[in-house]
């Protein structure tokens, strides 16, 4: 049976791993082009670039291809295996189809200290598993992604760090001058020891004097650092690759926390760790026991959790879309069984993880773009409606290759996968973010088709009037080929004149035609309409030549 008795000072995490993810927006480097392969100014090594393209497993010595790998392929569908590691062709297996985004890694970044508010809490070191960057193909989106572990790790540091750590920018400032919620420093270390980046939480005056400025969010230095050479889209730094912000400052995050008896943490710190709350007593909750009745259910998955009360308690998921928490024991199965808890949280977990997080990304992005294109319309203006369309046009472009690329509903079979995938993707709502985007383009697709009909529609309304119009004069003209006028023998000057005297009088009568082309379609269409009597029809004649200076000055 799990020791209650155990206080929160005693209860020590064996492991503790978090991943952090952090989607931006990549802004364009070419303007109007469709395809934005940003990864390519990261192919040339320098020392301004520490990022280098990473080669997947399915590239290297069949040797090496572990059952690990077999079993993380096998666990996706074929469109989601596509996606993620690509295709051979068949006929030869050394042309491959590349899969739908490049990883690029930097590894001068080996150790982070986090020093936390708590004057009593000591620093702690954790080591960087991988920093690595992900670009995806003809989608202007980038996702970070930092991975770290510590050993044997007080609990309530593990829950400050689910806490503090994943955060861009302090959203206040405590009276001592300290960001609000955010540690004390971060620090990216190397192998050595030497510090190579500082956070700046405390600098207030950077963070008021740039929203002042630029109307738009920068982050701390640490991560200004670590995300070098690409540069905020805001910054007065010069880089190729620019990039802003796309969602809250609060990262994405993933969190496995083995224990040595799950069944011995409290309700109040299960919650914690799920939500990623501040660390507190073990039976306070983080928020109000109304806000938590229906935890379980919302934001648990049980599927391998036998109860507190029990001898083996499992392992527990709790997932509420920011945070995806792994609960488990120092059973064997989590460090030397076939496929270990820690390898599917790692590569299984973290791919359920990033797919939902990509797809939101993808969508705000395009939603951002919408909402762009819109802001720039100016109706009264036809090179701005000219400019909308083909901003739309594109944007739509964008969308159907995403929804045909990257957008699953079921992304695997495996009854655990399948539910969790379900699970974050619920939480994040990008079911409802796709309907959204979608009506929205096509919405603003049927204006352009409708607008371009209206258009169609005008044009051919003034062309049948000139053709109406114009029967009368060519009938007339006709008359200059009989032998009314003997003028066959006339000098050329003559000839000249006949024709000019022609010419001159035509042309003045269809450019006037095509003037009144409106008002006289409105006179056509009385004409021909029976019921109205020969008074209205004379009145509509008169009124094509009269001067409406009210319609002229809408007109215009």
């Amino acid at each position: 049976m799990p020791d209650s008795t155990l206080t929160q000072a005693d209860k020590t995490v064996r492991h503790f791993r978090q991943i952090l993810l952090w989607p931006l927006q990549l802004m364009p480097i070419r303007e109007g082009a469709q395809i934005q392969k940003h990864w390519e100014s990261l192919d040339t090594p320098g020392a301004d670039n520490p990022w280098r393209e990473v080669l997947d497993e399915f590239t290297g010595d069949p040797a090496l291809f572990q059952e690990r790998h077999y079993s993380e392929f096998v666990t996706f569908l074929p469109y989601v295996q596509r996606f993620l590691y690509g295709e051979g062709t068949g006929h030869n297996p050394d042309i491959v189809q590349a899969s739908s985004f490049r990883v690029f890694r930097r590894s001068d970044v080996a150790k982070m200290r986090l020093t936390y508010p708590n004057p009593l809490a000591p620093p702690v070191t954790f080591e960087v598993a991988h920093a690595d960057l992900y670009f995806f193909y003809d989608i202007d989106v980038v996702i970070l992604t930092i991975e770290m572990y510590a050993d044997d790790l007080p609990l309530a540091r593990a829950q400050d760090t689910l806490f503090r750590f994943g955060r861009g920018y302090p959203t206040y400032w405590e009276p001592e001058g300290r960001g609000g919620h955010c540690p004390k420093y971060v620090e990216w270390l190397s192998t050595d020891g030497t510090v190579l980046a500082v956070s700046d939480y405390e600098n207030r005056e950077k963070y008021l004097s740039f929203i002042c400025r630029h109307r738009a969010q920068c982050f701390a230095s640490h991560w200004e650092w670590l995300l070098e050479p690409l540069v905020l889209h805001h910054s007065e730094k010069k880089g190729l690759i620019r990039y802003r912000q796309i969602e809250s400052h609060l990262l994405p995050q993933m969190a496995y926390v083995v224990v040595d008896d799950p069944g011995a943490l409290t309700r109040a710190e299960f919650i914690r760790l799920g939500l990623a709350a501040s660390p507190g007593t073990p039976d306070s909750l983080p928020y109000s026991e109304r806000h938590l009745s229906d935890f379980e259910d919302r934001y648990c998955y049980d599927r391998y959790w036998n109860g507190q009360d029990s001898d083996r308690p499992g392992t527990r998921f709790m997932c509420n879309g920011r945070t995806f928490t792994m609960v488990s024991d120092r059973s064997p199965r989590v460090f030397v069984d076939r496929k270990t808890d820690l390898e599917q949280f790692r590569h299984e977990y973290f791919l359920l993880f990033l797919i939902p997080h990509f797809h939101r990304a993808a969508l705000l992005m395009l939603e951002d773009r919408l909402v762009d294109a819109m802001n720039q319309l100016d109706i009264s203006k036809p090179q701005s409606v000219r400019q909308f369309r083909r901003v739309i046009r594109h944007t739509l472009g964008v969308f159907l290759r995403f929804t045909q690329r990257y957008w699953f509903h079921e992304v695997s079979d495996h009854t655990q996968a399948k539910e969790l995938f379900r699970m974050i993707s619920e939480h994040l709502g990008t079911a409802r973010l796709y309907t959204e985007v979608r009506t929205a383009i096509e919405d603003m697709n049927q204006f352009l088709d409708s607008e371009a009909l209206r258009r169609q529609g005008e044009t051919m309304v003034r062309l049948t009037v000139v053709t109406t119009f114009g029967l009368i004069g060519v009938t007339t003209m006709s008359f200059l080929g009989m032998n009314l006028l003997a003028a066959a023998e006339s000098s050329l000057p003559t000839k000249v004149a006949y024709f000019l005297l022609v010419l001159v009088p035509s042309t003045a009568i269809t450019l006037y035609t095509v003037l009144k082309s409106r008002r006289l379609a409105d006179w056509l269409e009385i004409l021909a309409d029976e019921r109205q009597s020969s008074k209205s029809k004379f009145a509509a004649f008169v009124n094509v030549w009269k001067a409406d200076h009210g319609q002229d000055t809408t007109s215009h």
